[in-house]
Formats: structure tokens, C-alpha cells, sequence
């Protein structure tokens, strides 16, 4: 279109893949837009990881403070003050922001757009800018990048209680009463636990027959156990059918076997999943297909239906982390600007649970080996037959890892100990190298930390005469 502002590339959305693209690309001498509604840096910096782990390190330091007494230390009663909580939280997130707007500014060919785009043609975005007026820029290649947004499912009622989203709760200035989260997923938890640890009563509904549907069985039990040790209420096979507020207390109507019909609280967070940031692009206009769902579909090279049309993080579908979103904008720079041949197959997707104690999480679960046909060993162990986490008085959770039987590489592991994503990480770097469980089992950790741990972990593994331990290896160390 004649009147169109041209660039090399535009990025709609300024997320934690997005802005290091455009910065990228920029650098090396194309003209780029990137557009950004709301704040740079994604839900991530904004919404998610750096604002939810900040109150989740508040929630921890109450917990050790009424925990002291059991290391010999007298404190006196804990309180906290959810306005100093959350005034740490703004000021580590506006540190955040602002750092990676800097950094997006301080680019030569690269304009920062402020405003809501949309798609005119497979070529052309027009932006409604935040400041009044509009734009339209084109460009041979364009990224979407637009994330998600929580989900408010449709239960009667639940439009008029004015109900808790994993953004909204974090601007509480008081600690409820009586919190009721609905949803037992990786959201619902880790709010819920840092809101019994601010001193809230809590109650977690969940439709599934334990928590953390997409996890084993044993290791999602194991963690609903340390929930509700920390006093918190778990209804499992229980469904919100609809919802009501009165005078400051809204009233949850329950179906579930072993659940009341209903239960009152004074706040209630819902987190049963998020949407993709795609129903005003106007997506069609570019002939960008996506699912029922309505993530955009692309290829492992995060090309969509239309050709120089891609789409990268949360708003695809895949597993939704920052460090997903991260690699795929490392996937679009080596092919576009290395002619790499670097793709998303076959990528080894770790992540962590920041409950307390930690799930990190990396490949396979057991299950899913288990629906492939694999032949594997599994070994498990208690955090209680780990010398650091007894040294420190945090002895919840266990280890678990899946092995190749044959090969004895490692598929998957799942780690709820006290650093477990530290600790998975170990692993995850050992699956990158392709390195045997026989290494790890005999491999000299420092000690005392809770890496050596994994000596113990692989201890009991019967690996053959080119894996296993030397017999002056077999006595396990303290």
C-alpha cells in the first residue's frame, strides 16, 4: 500500500522472544518495528515469572520465620504487609521493564510502536496507537509474538463476583481471609501456597484425581501431600457449577463425591488456563491458519500458512515458558540470519514448579514413556536420604528419573526437593551430552551439595560391566 511505512521486518509484540528479535535483526542492519500494547518484556517480566517468584520469595522468608524455632532460633509472632510485598514486586518489575525498554531503544533501525496492530493483509499491519491516530507499516516478514491472556471459564454467576486472575491478585493490598482458587495446575499452586504462607485459609478445587494433571501420579501426590501438611484445603473430582456474592463473601457451588455443595470464601482466584492474544489480529486477513483453540499453527521452523509469516512463544501453542519463547527467537536468528538449520523437533523442554519445595521438571515423564512403548528403569528416592536437605531441614518431596533400559540414557526427571529446578538442571545438562547414568552414578560432587545427591539417586541401578560402578564405588555416602 502506497501509504504504508516499509521495514525489513515487523514483530508484533514485545515478549521475552519478540524484543530480543527485533533487537537482533536490527543489529544487523535491517529496519525493524516492533509493536507493543501495553509493556515491553511480555507477560513474563510483567506478569508472570519476575512478579509471581518476587512474592513467592516474601511467602518463603514468613514461612522460615515461623519455621526458626525448629533450628534453634526464637522469633517473635509474623505478620506481613502485603504493601511492602507488593511495592518489592512493582519496583523489581519496573527495574525489569525499564531495563529491557532501554535496551530496545538503544537500537539503531529499530522502532519501539506503541498500539494495538492488526493484520490489513498477509503484508500489512495497521496500529491503532495508544497515543491516538494510526499507522500502517509493511513488511516482507512479520513475527507474531502476542502471548496469552488467563482464561475465565463460563460458570453462572462468575461475571458478577468480580473474581482474582494470576494478574489481579498480585495488587491485593490485604491477605483474605479465606482465598478459594479454582484450578490444581502450576498457577493455582504456586498462588495458593504463597497465600496460606501470607496467612490466608486456602482451598484449592481441582477437577482432576490429583493435582498437576499432565504430571505422574506419584509426584503429584507427593506435592498435594506437602500442600495440604502446609494447611491447605485440596478438593479433587470437584467442579464449580456456579458462583454468588453477598455482602463481602462469595459463596462457590461444588459437585464432587467427597466435596460440600458449596463453600464461602472472600476471594477467588481462577486459574483453569490461558487464551492466545490472536482474536483482534484479524488473522485471516493474512491467511495465517490456527487451531480450534486459536493458537497459530506453524511448522518447526515457527513458519505459519502464510508465506514470511511466523509466530513464536506462548501464542503458538507449545509449552508455554519464557525459556520456549527464548529459543524460538534463537531459531528464527540462525535460519534467517546463519542460514542454520537449527529447528523446534526433538527440543528438551525442562521447567520448574516454584512451589516450595520446587518440582523442575525435564523430558519424559514416566507415563509418557510408558504410552511410547519404552523400555525403561525407573528409580525413586525420598529427599530424606539426602544428606543436604537433612543438614537444612528440608527433607520434603523426592527424586525420581526414567531411564532407556538399554542405553541407559536419561529420558526424564522429575526433582521436588528443596532446589529441585537446580538440581533438574544438573540432569538436563547430563541429557544435552548424552551422557549414561553410569557417569552420574559414580561422578565425585562436591560434597555436601545437593547435586551429590544423584550418586545415591542412580545408586541401586544395575547398569552392566560398562556402566556400572567399580565395587569399591558401592557404599553410599552419607
Amino acid at each position: 500500500m502506497s501509504n504504508a511505512e516499509s521495514y525489513d521486518l515487523i514483530v508484533i509484540g514485545a515478549g521475552q522472544g519478540g524484543g530480543p528479535l527485533a533487537g537482533t535483526v536490527a543489529e544487523e542492519g535491517r529496519d525493524v518495528a516492533l509493536l507493543e500494547r501495553k509493556h515491553v518484556g511480555g507477560t513474563c517480566v510483567n506478569e508472570g515469572c519476575t512478579p509471581t517468584k518476587t512474592m513467592i520469595a516474601s511467602a518463603r522468608v514468613a514461612h522460615l520465620a515461623r519455621r526458626a524455632e525448629d533450628y534453634g532460633v526464637e522469633v517473635g509472632e509474623v505478620s506481613v504487609d502485603m504493601e511492602t510485598v507488593r511495592r518489592r514486586k512493582r519496583d523489581i518489575v519496573e527495574s525489569f521493564r525499564a531495563g529491557s525498554r532501554n535496551g530496545i531503544e538503544a537500537k539503531d533501525r529499530l522502532d519501539l510502536i506503541e498500539g494495538d496492530g492488526h493484520f490489513v493483509d498477509a503484508s500489512t499491519v495497521e496500529v491503532a496507537l495508544n497515543d491516538g491516530g494510526t499507522r500502517r507499516l509493511t513488511a516482507d516478514r512479520i513475527v507474531i509474538n502476542t502471548g496469552t491472556r488467563p482464561v475465565l471459564p463460563p460458570i453462572d454467576g462468575l461475571d458478577t463476583v468480580d473474581p482474582l486472575t494470576s494478574t489481579s491478585i498480585m495488587e491485593l493490598g490485604a491477605v483474605p481471609d479465606h482465598l478459594l482458587v479454582l484450578g490444581g495446575g502450576y498457577i493455582g499452586l504456586e498462588f495458593g501456597q504463597m497465600f496460606r504462607r501470607f496467612g490466608a485459609e486456602v482451598t484449592i478445587i481441582d477437577r482432576g484425581n490429583h493435582i498437576l494433571s499432565r504430571e505422574d501420579a506419584d509426584v503429584a501426590e507427593a506435592l498435594q501431600d506437602i500442600l495440604r501438611e502446609d494447611g491447605i484445603h485440596i478438593l479433587n473430582e470437584t467442579s464449580m457449577t456456579a458462583v454468588e456474592a453477598a455482602d463481602g463473601t462469595i459463596t462457590a457451588h461444588l459437585e464432587g463425591d467427597d466435596a460440600p455443595s458449596q463453600i464461602e470464601g472472600d476471594e477467588l482466584l481462577v486459574a483453569v488456563g490461558r487464551r492466545p492474544n490472536t482474536d483482534t489480529l484479524n488473522l485471516d486477513a493474512a491467511g495465517v491458519e490456527t487451531t480450534d483453540r486459536g493458537h497459530v499453527q506453524v511448522d518447526d521452523r515457527l513458519a505459519t500458512s502464510t508465506d514470511g509469516l511466523y509466530a513464536i512463544g506462548d501464542v503458538t501453542g507449545g509449552p508455554a515458558f519464557t525459556h520456549v519463547s527464548y529459543d524460538d527467537y534463537r531459531v528464527l536468528c540462525d535460519h534467517w540470519l546463519y542460514d542454520g538449520d537449527r529447528t523446534t523437533e526433538d527440543r528438551l523442554i525442562s521447567y520448574t514448579l516454584f512451589t516450595d519445595p520446587q518440582l523442575g521438571r525435564v523430558g519424559l515423564t514416566e507415563a509418557q514413556a510408558r504410552e511410547r512403548d519404552l523400555d525403561v528403569t525407573v528409580t525413586q528416592m525420598p529427599m530424606t536420604h539426602v544428606a543436604r536437605a537433612l543438614e537444612v531441614d528440608e527433607t520434603r518431596g523426592l527424586m525420581k528419573a526414567v531411564i532407556d533400559s538399554e542405553t541407559n540414557q536419561l529420558l526424564g526427571a522429575a526433582i521436588l526437593g528443596i532446589e529441585g529446578g537446580e538440581v533438574m538442571s544438573v540432569l538436563q545438562t547430563a541429557m544435552m551430552g548424552n551422557l549414561p547414568v553410569g557417569r552420574l552414578q559414580s561422578a565425585p560432587f562436591a560434597h555436601p551439595t545437593l547435586a551429590e545427591s544423584l550418586n545415591n539417586l542412580f545408586a541401586g541401578l544395575d547398569l552392566g560391566p560398562s556402566e556400572g560402578r567399580p565395587r569399591c564405588d558401592e557404599a553410599d555416602s552419607a
